[in-house]
């Protein structure tokens, strides 16, 4: 499946969430794990690719969780205690005493547990994650080590999100997804305004190297870091790409989304691409990637493994979610004088706990 896009010419507006880095900058900054993830410019890829250029940016080991999904969760949950409590010093006795009082919720497909249980356990909140049957026990085995509860659904991850709405509901706690829907905006916008941050520093490094990528390749689930870094792309680059949105072909619920204008649940067998398996994109992700990108397509399971082995041998260790983008732009007839960009959003698959 490849969809091209008619995307409105000139500046886009109109997004349920920030592009700017700007706040989440100057919250994770107060971490101490916080630093910018390197971005690989793999000549011999390119070479290979037969294109100009070929460039990674690595969230394989952001901030020791292994996932660009820190960024996330953990900015989400420090910006609504500042909210809450007015402070800025969000270690303070204030923030901790509000902190201590609440508890969040999600349902993951693994990383975005993991920001959630993490951002609580930093300001002494209280965490519940939801995990499908298809999240790995390895997930759950860090979840719980960071002190979060763990409720297991058997069903879909679309089960596994529901299950969080029905315990956020009966329980008072506060319900903090990635994804987006009518009626519920507001803090998945959170989360991926804490993605731009990867998109500002790779911003800063193309100002300062002058080497802009042409062709940005960007895997989706939901959709929330492809429309955070592309919104980013479209309102803070000097030099403006081509984007391409990868999906699973099990899951390709924006791409179908964008062809039926409107947003559509899709049916299909499980996928290897596990971060990436969701059939329901998010509503405010979807909205945004109709304004910035090109083009939708889907990749098979087996063109995601090919791309995560030839990422290892470039000494890229990622997943098949990881690699997506490369299977795509592997799939894709580019120009000699491409210069592309994709992000290995995610360490090797969890093999047992950290």
């Amino acid at each position: 499946m490849m969809i091209h896009n008619t995307r409105p010419s000139g500046p886009s507006s109109g997004r349920r969430f920030k592009a700017s880095a700007q706040r989440p900058l100057a919250l994770l900054k107060q971490c101490p794990v916080y630093q910018k993830t390197p971005l690989h410019n793999l000549s011999d890829l390119a070479k290979q690719l037969g294109v100009e250029s070929f460039q990674v940016k690595d969230e394989t080991n952001r901030m020791r969780l292994g996932s660009f999904k820190a960024l996330g969760g953990i900015y989400a949950i420090a910006q609504l205690l500042q909210d809450a409590t007015s402070e800025t010093d969000l270690l303070g006795e204030k923030t901790r005493q509000v902190a201590s009082e609440l508890t969040f919720i999600t349902a993951s497909a693994g990383n975005h547990g993991l920001s959630i249980a993490a951002g609580a356990s930093i300001f002494g909140s209280n965490a519940v994650i939801v995990l499908s049957a298809a999240v790995p026990e390895a997930f759950a085995v860090r979840i719980r080590s960071m002190g979060a509860q763990i409720e297991r659904v058997t069903g879909s991850y679309e089960d596994s999100v529901q299950q969080a709405v029905n315990l956020a509901e009966e329980n008072n706690w506060l319900h903090l997804a990635d994804g987006s829907w009518d009626g519920y905006t507001e803090r998945p916008a959170l989360v991926m305004e804490g993605y731009s941050v990867l998109a500002e520093e790779s911003r800063q490094e193309f100002e300062q190297s002058g080497l802009w990528p042409s062709h940005v390749f960007l895997q989706a689930g939901v959709g929330g870091l492809a429309a955070s870094v592309a919104a980013h792309i479209r309102e803070h680059w000097a030099k403006q790409p081509t984007i391409t949105i990868v999906e699973p072909d099990a899951a390709p619920c924006l791409g179908s989304s964008i062809e039926a204008g409107h947003l559509v649940q899709v049916a299909g067998p499980v996928s290897h691409m596990g971060r990436l398996d969701c059939k329901d994109a998010s509503l405010i992700a979807f909205e945004s990637l109709k304004l910035d990108a090109e083009i939708f397509m889907a990749v098979t399971d087996a063109q995601a493994q090919a791309a995560t082995g030839l990422l290892a041998k470039h000494n890229i260790s990622t997943t098949s979610s990881g690699a997506a983008p490369l299977a795509g732009a592997l799939a894709t007839k580019l120009p000699p004088d491409a210069r592309c960009l994709m992000i290995a959003t995610e360490g090797p698959e969890i093999k047992s706990a950290i």
